[in-house]
């Protein structure tokens, strides 16, 4: 019987596009869209407000403040049982810094018809 070798496909892939991609997966989910739009309004917050102010279950939301706070764009920090967690700016700017880049080297001006 042969080995099953499994590939790592995104080995194939630079360093930034992988990077990126992490970055952009995090914001994948319409939940995770909203957890950030709500940090940016309140500068910071509790785990259970966050919970308050979606539609998901507490266990639901703190799977999704892991994810983000896993690709490093929400810090937190705990002060007894709360969770305070609040936006990375300096994150936030390199996530903004690699949007850029992306769309400026894959705009072509060119339009299909």
């Amino acid at each position: 019987m042969q080995p099953i070798m499994i590939s790592n496909k995104r080995a194939l892939f630079s360093g930034d596009l992988q990077k990126t991609a992490t970055l952009f997966k995090a914001l994948s989910h319409p939940a995770r869209l909203a957890i950030l739009e709500y940090l940016a309004e309140t500068k910071t917050c509790i785990t259970g407000d966050i919970a308050d102010e979606l539609p998901l279950s507490r266990t639901t939301v703190n799977q999704h403040l892991k994810e983000l706070k896993d690709v490093g764009l929400i810090k937190g920090t705990i002060d007894g049982v709360k969770k305070n967690y609040c936006i990375n700016q300096d994150k936030l700017n390199l996530l903004r810094e690699n949007f850029n880049e992306f769309f400026e080297k894959i705009d072509t001006g060119f339009q299909c018809e």
